[in-house]
């Protein structure tokens, strides 16, 4: 095979691969999306969907990671060809962390739907809704390979966090106020912290944007 049919037969298995990653994604944001609606509806049967959807997340993070271990070993890409690879390879890691939290959010929706009715603090709808546009932000980011956008992802990260500590701030008081429910409030803790967790890993693929523009790595960087 000569050298440009190998560059072509390349570029059509990487943007493969991106339309997977892609597929991956919109599941995992609609798992997320339904994972609020559950919880915020106390709706049990919509939550046990969602926790069932999770095993074809985990299964398409299997083969996203055996296409780029395929790509590598036939094409041994270089330069950009490279970093896409890597690139895809590292965010599809937080993508199925993100599935997975999700699934661990329509757990609690699950579990709360039948227990005694605990109003949801208004700090959760908050978080996840700033969560969910971070998520959308971050693969548009990757879609487009869009450095603002990416940036973005890293402002709206740190709303996140402010919100994440007033919100066990509310719970903390609430389970002074009512310690006979301390463990229904202490799953909508839990929430709050899978939701923080979901926005660092939104904020692991804005910084995996900025890796496939640069060639560097933006993780963990301690500024001078």
């Amino acid at each position: 095979m000569t050298e440009r049919k190998m560059t072509l037969h390349l570029h059509r298995e990487i943007e493969g691969l991106k339309k997977k990653v892609i597929i991956e994604a919109t599941m995992i944001e609609e798992n997320l999306r339904d994972a609020i609606r559950a919880l915020l509806e106390r709706d049990l049967d919509a939550a046990k969907v969602i926790m069932k959807r999770d095993d074809r997340i985990d299964q398409m993070e299997v083969e996203i990671e055996e296409e780029c271990l395929k790509i590598f070993a036939l094409y041994q890409p270089v330069a950009i060809d490279l970093r896409y690879i890597v690139a895809f390879m590292k965010l599809n890691n937080d993508l199925e962390r993100i599935g997975d939290l999700a699934t661990n959010i329509a757990g609690r929706a699950a579990s709360l739907a039948v227990k005694d009715h605990v109003q949801i603090p208004g700090h959760i709808p908050t978080i996840s809704e700033h969560v969910q546009k971070m998520l959308k932000l971050s693969l548009d980011a990757l879609v487009d390979i869009d450095g603002a956008k990416a940036q973005q992802v890293h402002a709206m990260d740190d709303t996140v966090d402010k919100l994440h500590e007033e919100m066990y701030a509310i719970m903390g008081k609430k389970i002074q106020d009512d310690p006979d429910k301390v463990l229904i409030l202490m799953e909508i803790m839990a929430i709050s912290r899978y939701l923080e967790r979901i926005a660092d890993h939104c904020t692991n693929i804005a910084e995996d944007v900025e890796y496939l523009l640069s060639g560097k790595i933006h993780r963990h960087q301690i500024s001078s």
